[in-house]
């Protein structure tokens, strides 16, 4: 005796919706292992640099267009344990009511990042607690949370689609903060698939609404290895300003380790 043609239809129904679902769980995780692969693969071309220096200026602009700039230089120590973030050391050098104002970082990777600010008018070393990462850092369009090492298990990654990015294709990857206390929801980041250096990234606030954008620009390659971009660009859509980061030549193997990244140097800079 044939089957009533209705519950059959369902099953038929049901088997086709199973197998579309199943698909789509398929797509979404080849699409996090792509991601992850080429976030991968850009993170480890930058890999054994060890130490580094450089000089840079910091031009701030309102949404007037008037700006100010400042002068400023960074150094960076590396960590070879993946599992442990970057250090690294800001100091302001002019205009005079900024100077002696130091930023020091301990990247971590799940945890919150470590981070201390020393304000020389009060002559004393705040530390930025893990709520206030994503407030602005002295004023300009870069949060705290922007200023410690990207480091790969930050965040988790998915391959959104090919765009071109200037003379470059790109693969766009979506970026998830795995930390607590982020200000972005996700981030659009645009990797080039000839370097696979990052060229944009898009930030999306707490809302999920577009913040703001960063370029890299002006890349250099150091020791036939290592590539610094030497122009940092934010524009902040909500508000209009902006930011611009241009950086001197970088010096690399300068002999730093841990003892210049603790906390008592901060009060120690001229």
């Amino acid at each position: 005796m044939p089957l009533p043609l209705r519950p059959v239809l369902r099953c038929f129904a049901l088997s086709t919706l199973i197998i579309a679902m199943l698909g789509q769980i398929g797509l979404a995780d080849d699409a996090s292992t792509r991601g992850l692969d080429i976030a991968a693969r850009s993170d480890q071309s930058d890999n054994g640099f060890g130490d580094t220096e450089t000089e840079l200026k910091m031009i701030l602009t309102n949404a007037a267009g008037e700006s100010t700039t400042r002068e400023l230089r960074i150094t960076t120590l590396e960590r070879a344990n993946a599992d442990i973030g970057d250090r690294s050391l800001v100091i302001f050098d002019r205009p005079r009511d900024i100077k002696g104002t130091a930023l020091l970082s301990h990247s971590k990777i799940l945890e919150p990042d470590d981070q201390w600010l020393f304000l020389p008018a009060l002559k004393r070393t705040k530390r930025i607690s893990s709520a206030n990462k994503s407030g602005p850092f002295v004023g300009s369009e870069f949060a705290f949370e922007d200023i410690t090492g990207q480091e790969l298990n930050k965040y988790e990654y998915k391959w959104l689609r090919e765009d071109a990015c200037g003379e470059f294709m790109c693969d766009v990857l979506e970026r998830i903060p795995r930390y607590e206390n982020s200000g972005y929801t996700r981030q659009e980041a645009w990797y080039d698939q000839t370097h696979f250096q990052v060229r944009k990234i898009d930030y999306f606030d707490r809302k999920s609404a577009l913040l703001k954008t960063q370029t890299f620009e002006d890349y250099r390659l150091y020791d036939g290895k290592y590539w610094r971009s030497h122009e940092f660009s934010v524009t902040n859509h909500q508000t209009g300003k902006g930011t611009k980061l241009i950086f001197s030549d970088y010096k690399f193997a300068v002999g730093l380790d841990d003892k210049d990244f603790v906390k008592g140097v901060l009060a120690r800079q001229r």
